[in-house]
């Protein structure tokens, strides 16, 4: 939606008090003349009824820019947009800078607990530009505009919400747990997050280009939560992209959930599904995946990708991927390949999404490409505990085996693989070496494979002699069955 900006107009409304009770204007303007009150509401966390796109979230309406905005769905009556101003504020003025998609009737309100609302402000003639309502007398945390009739046939849009008065307490606090029941409140509280934060989604539905932005820290961070029934989806991508992935460029990515530059995150709990993309998670560093359900998938399930180093995914299952394209369908890949270096690598010349554990989690059935794709430059991640189920590997661009790992000194044990059709499948788990020094110093231990009368091997070293100095090594405490050739192609480590 783009609409010429109106004519800017200066009008004082009517004002009621807190029991409802007209003010008269003279009122009004004598309050405002008597102190300036201070701007509380800008970076303040901010929700709304809807949005037109996540390109215009409620956050925009309150980050101090004329030129990002919040705009709701077009066409519905009534919205709402609420900013946060911590506990015990009081609120002596409000600030309304409309874009062209106004409210010809709405009213400010104050609230304690964002369920009992007090009307501030009325307006039942608006005509846009700026309404700046001097001379308000209202103590409480959350401030709502609510519009309940539009000025056009859009919908309701401010480039900014500024509240002004005395600040309360709490950004919210570390601790505080946000609930959130809709697209619309999920995609605010991903935008406002702050260390220490609890997320919480009540079971539903929720579509949307989800993106999180703002890390936590070590001793603080983030967590995303919610029960199995709590669905992201993301029908995108849309728009057009222009070079490396980045969020904030108008281009949906089509990813369930997008962690960027989100280091700190908790995400547990959840489901994933019916997206491009399922959990994507750029130079996130330190960031836990546990009990969620990633199924659905148009291309891979869950990417560490941009040096998102030092992660934990767990207990987590992975199914039906690669949905659009087989052969890049993966379950989970780490780092990225070689080609695409230029958009995910870091200072040292490579996507050094290290140290990665994959612990306890079910791969398949269904995933057409690699349940795992480790990637060349990555390396010191453990691998430990998963159940893999081959069927449905589609043998699309060498889609073939449980695990292709080109990084190095990853460590595989106690894993369960089987393969059965319909399907294809080469072996169980396979080395490779495109980029030099890579694809070594690899270890299995206590692996349990069931080629199904189909695979090779159950570990295939592709080459020994690139990796003559720090060597692949398979143990004899693994154990294979229904093998066409065996447990490996190597020499077995007592």
């Amino acid at each position: 939606m783009s609409h010429a900006r109106p004519t800017v107009r200066r009008r004082l409304l009517t004002m009621l008090a807190a029991a409802a009770v007209v003010l008269p204007l003279a009122v009004a303007t004598s309050a405002a003349a008597e102190a300036t009150p201070t701007l509380i509401s800008q970076g303040r966390p901010a929700t709304a009824s809807s949005l037109e796109t996540s390109s215009f979230p409620a956050s925009a309406a309150v980050d101090g820019s004329a030129s990002t905005r919040w705009a709701s769905l077009e066409g519905v009556d009534p919205q709402w947009i609420t900013v946060d101003l911590g506990a015990g504020a009081s609120v002596s003025r409000v600030l309304l800078n409309w874009e062209a998609a106004y409210a010809t009737d709405y009213t400010i309100q104050l609230s304690a607990d964002g369920t009992a609302w007090t009307t501030l402000a009325a307006e039942t003639d608006g005509d846009g530009g700026i309404d700046d309502i001097t001379g308000l007398s209202g103590t409480g945390r959350y401030l709502r505009v609510h519009g309940t009739a539009r000025g056009t046939s859009y919908g309701y849009s401010l480039w900014e919400l500024q509240v002004y008065g005395a600040a309360g307490t709490g950004t919210p606090p570390a601790g505080t747990v946000v609930d959130v029941a809709t697209s619309a409140q999920l995609t605010d509280a991903l935008a406002a997050a702050v260390p220490g934060q609890t997320i919480r989604l009540a079971p539903g539905t929720y579509q949307g280009s989800f993106v999180a932005t703002r890390p936590g820290t070590a001793s603080a961070p983030i967590t995303l939560t919610g029960p199995r029934s709590a669905i992201l989806t993301n029908d995108g991508p849309s728009g057009t992209l222009n070079g490396c992935p980045h969020p904030g460029d108008g281009w949906d990515s089509g990813y369930g959930l997008w962690l960027y530059g989100a280091s700190h995150w908790n995400v547990t709990g959840l489901t994933v599904a019916d997206a491009k993309k399922g959990i994507v998670l750029d130079a996130a560093t330190h960031v836990t995946i546990d009990g969620v359900l990633v199924r659905d998938i148009e291309d891979e399930g869950v990417h560490f990708r941009k040096s998102s180093a030092d992660g934990v995914i767990r207990n987590s299952e992975i199914t039906r991927t690669g949905l659009a394209q087989p052969g890049y369908g993966e379950g989970l890949y780490l780092g990225s390949a070689k080609s695409n270096f230029p958009c995910y690598a870091d200072s040292s010349g490579r996507d050094r999404s290290d140290r990665v554990q994959v612990i306890d989690n079910v791969f398949g059935p269904g995933i057409a490409a690699e349940h795992i794709d480790i990637k060349e430059g990555t390396a010191g991640g453990v691998i430990r505990g998963n159940v893999f189920d081959g069927t449905g590997l589609s043998g699309q661009n060498s889609a073939d085996s449980w695990v292709d790992v080109k990084g190095n000194g990853y460590l595989f044990e106690g894993n369960t693989g089987a393969f059965s059709s319909p399907g294809t499948f080469a072996n169980g788990y396979e080395t490779h070496n495109p980029l030099e020094g890579y694809g070594c110093g690899n270890v299995w231990r206590s692996n349990d494979s069931d080629l199904g009368d189909v695979g090779k091997y159950a570990v295939l070293v592709t080459s020994t002699s690139k990796c003559s100095g720090n060597p692949n090594r398979v143990y004899a405490s693994n154990t294979v069955s229904n093998a066409v050739n065996g447990l490996t192609n190597i020499a077995v480590t007592p």
